[in-house]
């Protein structure tokens, strides 16, 4: 370190940038990893249940290459969080990712898969929108397979696919609705992480959205190249999708706010872990 001027409170300042540089880089790497995981979580969820996949690869291509790199981005440019200079200094020999990081990638990226295979379940079992499509069991879902077996099998056609020649369409070109519902799912959810990834420990009422405004614009960016995907007519036939109503997007939210709240939960578990460990040096002391 060479200090430029006589003031010895500049070795404080570039302490605590050096510590949040630190910090935006696992936010970077945190925000990531979570949603991969997220994304793998969804793909093994859905051949361990047997049910249609909910996500094709073009999607998931079109998530990771476009959707997910403006927040990832914005996350380098995140305030110092407001303890960053209670937290003892880490040993050179520390891990990037400890056992208690690595917990929290693995719960958070297993709600993601787990809320973007639920609403696919959600859609074919118990979603009564307004297209009027026909509901079916949990297990004729996850046999879908079997359809042609099955003996008096009917669906109703919805708008844009008819049914009555091959019911069993039904699980596969007829899958358009719960895909589009499944990619909100994953989309707004990551949206949601990266707020989430603003902080290590902090709550989003001490570190509020707007407290990284590169984030805010990042997340309004990706939004709305997940609607113009939904609504344009031509990108919505290249990845199989439908447009979406105002029920739809309720029904996106109330899988995916949660996510914020976990970790909510994981960050309050995390400050009283800090809290535990700067007692316990402060007594060795």
């Amino acid at each position: 370190m060479v200090l430029a001027d006589d003031n010895f409170a500049t070795i404080v300042a570039a302490v605590e940038e050096g510590r949040s540089i630190y910090s935006n880089m696992k936010a970077f790497i945190r925000y990531l990893i979570s949603s991969n995981i997220g994304e793998v979580a969804s793909i093994f969820f859905t051949a361990a249940l047997g049910i249609p996949e909910g996500l094709i690869p073009v999607q998931l291509l079109w998530v990771n290459l476009v959707t997910d790199g403006p927040p990832a981005t914005a996350l380098g440019f995140n305030p110092a969080d407001k303890d960053v200079m209670r937290k003892p200094p880490r040993a050179k020999d520390d891990n990037l990712i400890s056992a208690w990081v690595f917990f929290r990638y693995m719960l958070i990226g297993c709600y993601v898969g787990a809320a973007t295979v639920g609403i696919f379940i959600y859609w074919y079992v118990w979603y009564e929108a307004a297209d009027g499509h026909t509901l079916v069991t949990f297990d004729q879902l996850s046999h879908w397979g079997r359809c042609s077996e099955w003996k008096d099998f009917t669906v109703k056609n919805i708008e844009g696919f008819d049914f009555s020649k091959n019911p069993c369409s039904y699980f596969t070109t007829g899958k358009a609705h719960a895909s589009t519902l499944s990619l909100s799912v994953l989309v707004v959810i990551e949206m949601l992480n990266a707020l989430n990834a603003l902080s290590e420990d902090g709550s989003l009422l001490v570190m509020p959205p707007w407290c990284n405004l590169y984030v805010c614009f990042a997340i309004v960016c990706s939004m709305s190249v997940h609607a113009m995907i939904v609504y344009t007519p031509f990108f919505a036939d290249i990845f199989s999708l439908v447009p979406m109503n105002e029920q739809d997007w309720w029904l996106v939210m109330y899988f995916s706010v949660p996510v914020i709240l976990i970790d909510e939960a994981l960050k309050f578990i995390g400050r009283i872990m800090l809290e535990r460990d700067l007692a316990a040096r402060k007594k060795q002391a």
